[in-house]
C-alpha cells in the first residue's frame, strides 16, 4: 500500500530526554518527519538526524507558531501532523485517516490526547484533553505565540466556523510528568507568553482562557476566575472546543475559591448548550460539593452513558468511584454490582495507559 501523504512537524529544543522515543514511534507509519530546531544545545539534533527526514534551524522569536509554520513550510506534503517531543504517538488506524483526509479535506483533525501527570502525593494518573493538530497547510495555520491553535489562512473564515473531526490516532503525552516547581516554572514562563500576546490582541478570549489555566495551576484562583470570566464576557460559542473547558474550569476554580453556589448557577446556565462527557462530569462534582448527592448521582451517570465517555480519561475511574458510594449509601446493591463491574474494567484500561 502506498505510503499516506502526511508529514509529522516537530519543533524542538533540548529534547533529548523525549525526543528518541518520540522519533521512534511515529517513524513505524512511514510519514515524513520534519524536526525544527530552535536552538538545542544537548544532543536533540543530532537524536533527529537518525529518524527525521529534515532536520532544520529555526531562530527562536519567542513565538511558537511562527516556529511551527516554518517547521510546515519545509514539508514535502500538505496534510500537517504537528506532534510535540514529548508525545509518543501509540497506534494509527491508517485506513481511517486515509478516509478522513479523502473526505473531510478542510476538516481540523482532533487529538484525544492523554497526558500523563503526577498527584500531589506523588501518584502517576492522566488526564484526556482534545487538542487540534492535523490540518491541510494549503487551508490552515497556526496563530499566538504560546498556546497557538491552527486557524484558517482565509481571514474571511472565522475559526469558529471551521469542522473538527476526531482522529483514530492515540498519542500520550508525558511532558506533564514533572515536580511541581516544575511546572510553576512553566507556567509562568507562559504567563509572560501570554500578557505580551494580550497587549497586542486584547479582545482574544483565547488569551484569557490560557492565563486563566496558568493563574488556576499557580493556585491563584481568584486571579484565575477574573481572566475566564472576561474570557466569557466574549460570547459563548458551544462549537468551539475551550469555550467549555473555559466553563467547566471556572466553575472548578469557583468552587476552590469557596463560591460553590456561583459555580452550580454557571453550569446550570450552559447545561443545554454542552452535551459531553466532560461537562456532565463537572456538573455532577459541582453537585457533590453543594451537598445535593442526587442531582450528583443522576450527572454521573449520564456522563457514563455518553458517546464520548473516554475524553474523561482517569476522571471515567473517579467518575464510576462516586457512583458506586452513592449506590451504596442509598442501600441498591444491583447497581453497585452494575457499576463495580465498569469500574474494574476501566481500573484495567488506566492501568494500560499508564504502563504504556
Amino acid at each position: 500500500m502506498a505510503k499516506i501523504p502526511v508529514s509529522v512537524c516537530i519543533i524542538a529544543k533540548n529534547e533529548e530526554k523525549y525526543i528518541e522515543k518520540c522519533l521512534q514511534k511515529i517513524s513505524e507509519y512511514g510519514f515524513e518527519i520534519v524536526v525544527t530546531d530552535t536552538g538545542s544545545t544537548d544532543k536533540t539534533k543530532e537524536i533527529a538526524q537518525k529518524y527525521a527526514d529534515k532536520v532544520i534551524d529555526f531562530v527562536w522569536i519567542d513565538d511558537f507558531s511562527a516556529a511551527r509554520n516554518f517547521c510546515a513550510a519545509q514539508a514535502s506534503n500538505n496534510w500537517i501532523l504537528a506532534l510535540d517531543c514529548d508525545e509518543y504517538v501509540e497506534h494509527i488506524d491508517l485506513s481511517s485517516l486515509r478516509i478522513i483526509m479523502q473526505k473531510c479535506l478542510r476538516y481540523r483533525g482532533v487529538l484525544r490526547l492523554k497526558s500523563l501527570i503526577y498527584t500531589e502525593t506523588g501518584e502517576k494518573r492522566y488526564t484526556s484533553d482534545d487538542v487540534v493538530r492535523f490540518y491541510n497547510k494549503k487551508f490552515f495555520h497556526f496563530k499566538a505565540p504560546v498556546h497557538e491553535q491552527i486557524y484558517p489562512l482565509d481571514p474571511k473564515i472565522d475559526v469558529e466556523d471551521c469542522a473538527n473531526i476526531m482522529l483514530p490516532i492515540e498519542v500520550i503525552h508525558y511532558g506533564y510528568l514533572i515536580t511541581g516547581v516544575q511546572m510553576q516554572e512553566k507556567q509562568k514562563r507562559n504567563l509572560k507568553l501570554l500578557h505580551s500576546a494580550l497587549e497586542k490582541e486584547p479582545e482574544n478570549p483565547y488569551l484569557y482562557f490560557q492565563i486563566g489555566q496558568s493563574e488556576f495551576i499557580l493556585g491563584n484562583n481568584e486571579e484565575a476566575c477574573t481572566f475566564y470570566e472576561k474570557g466569557l464576557s466574549f460570547g459563548v460559542l458551544p462549537d468551539v472546543l475551550y469555550i467549555e473547558m473555559m466553563i467547566e474550569s471556572l466553575a472548578t476554580a469557583y468552587v476552590h475559591s469557596g463560591r460553590k453556589q456561583e459555580a452550580q448557577q454557571l453550569m446550570e446556565k450552559y447545561q443545554n448548550q454542552f452535551h459531553t462527557a466532560k461537562y456532565s462530569y463537572v456538573q455532577a462534582n459541582v453537585y457533590m460539593d453543594n451537598n445535593q448527592p442526587i442531582k450528583g448521582l443522576l450527572c454521573y451517570v449520564k456522563a457514563t452513558t455518553m458517546a464520548d465517555v473516554d475524553s474523561l480519561g482517569e476522571g471515567l475511574m473517579l467518575c464510576y468511584q462516586n457512583i458506586i458510594e452513592l449506590y451504596k449509601e442509598m442501600g441498591n446493591q444491583e447497581m453497585v454490582s452494575l457499576f463495580t463491574e465498569k469500574y474494574q474494567r476501566c481500573v484495567a484500561e488506566c492501568a494500560r495507559i499508564l504502563e504504556v
